[in-house]
């Protein structure tokens, strides 16, 4: 199993920044897809950006230009630093990682973005 810990969320002002931090559980190397996902009440959940293994990162048009993806090895994280935050990118984040057997998420990560 695929143990998923983030950490980093809370308040933050319109405009304001926020990183996102996700610990895995095992070799960073061995996860095909890692990424971060965010649920609003009454809603699915979407995804906000990922990236795979050789990299490659994608980012939904929402927040696009504001958000990067990024991962460290050495450390076995996948982190998300949000800039330029809107009330609309309120909602429960979540980690995900994916390798050739399965699907985890972490627990989720409140992030409220209001003044």
């Amino acid at each position: 199993q695929v143990q998923l810990v983030e950490s980093g969320g809370g308040l933050v002002e319109p405009g304001g920044s926020l990183r996102l931090s996700c610990v895995v559980s095992r070799d960073l190397r061995g996860i095909r897809v890692l990424g971060w996902y965010r649920q609003v009440p009454g809603k699915q959940r979407d995804l906000v950006a990922d990236i795979t293994g050789g990299g490659s990162a994608n980012y939904a048009d929402s927040v696009k230009g504001r958000y990067t993806i990024s991962r460290n090895i050495r450390s076995n994280t996948v982190d998300l630093q949000m800039n330029t935050l809107k009330p609309e990118d309120t909602a429960v984040y979540y980690c995900y990682a994916r390798n050739f057997v399965s699907e985890y998420w972490g627990q989720g990560t409140q992030v409220t973005v209001s003044s």
